[in-house]
């Protein structure tokens, strides 16, 4: 049994994949929606000005595509799983250069750009090979969005979108 088929992890992984799902259908029909999402073993929050009617149709729609295999709903190409990815990179990749004991610091100053910038653009399809492998599943089978409470902080609005299994 790998670590990916513990039941907690299974259920973070699949929310994680319904969370950028839902990300995408409200995308699709707002362009300039600006939304976050962070995925949970209960299901998935999500922060911004987006309308809690209108949430609980994205995420139904969503749960709907992915279920008759749009499983490429289950990457976004703004998701943390990239962002850290590209920030562990580049920071490898500049250690690497400056581990070297050759030239002083300010020498290698152009190989550290040109390594952390080939670290960033080689993170952006790896990211999306490990969110398809590893930090999301598209298999929703049997899940179901369970309810949605919404609260405000400040001016921030919260949603959580509950998700369960039958």
């Amino acid at each position: 049994m790998s670590i990916l088929d513990i039941p907690a992890i299974t259920r973070i992984r699949r929310n994680h994949a319904l969370e950028h799902a839902t990300i995408h259908v409200l995308s699709q029909r707002h362009r300039t929606l600006r939304l976050v999402g962070r995925s949970s073993v209960s299901g998935f929050f999500i922060y911004g000005q987006v309308d809690t009617d209108e949430l609980a149709a994205a995420a139904t729609e969503a749960l709907a595509r992915l279920q008759n295999g749009e499983t490429e709903l289950a990457v976004h190409p703004r998701c943390g799983t990239n962002i850290a990815l590209a920030g562990i990179m580049a920071g490898l990749s500049t250690f690497g250069v400056m581990s070297g004991r050759s030239r002083s610091k300010l020498e290698k100053l152009p190989q550290v750009i040109l390594a952390a910038t080939a670290a960033v653009l080689f993170a952006q399809p790896l990211g999306a090979l490990v969110q398809s492998r590893i930090t999301t599943t598209s298999n929703v089978n049997g899940a179901f969005i369970a309810g949605i409470t919404r609260q405000q902080r400040g001016g921030m609005i919260i949603h959580h979108v509950r998700v369960a299994e039958e």
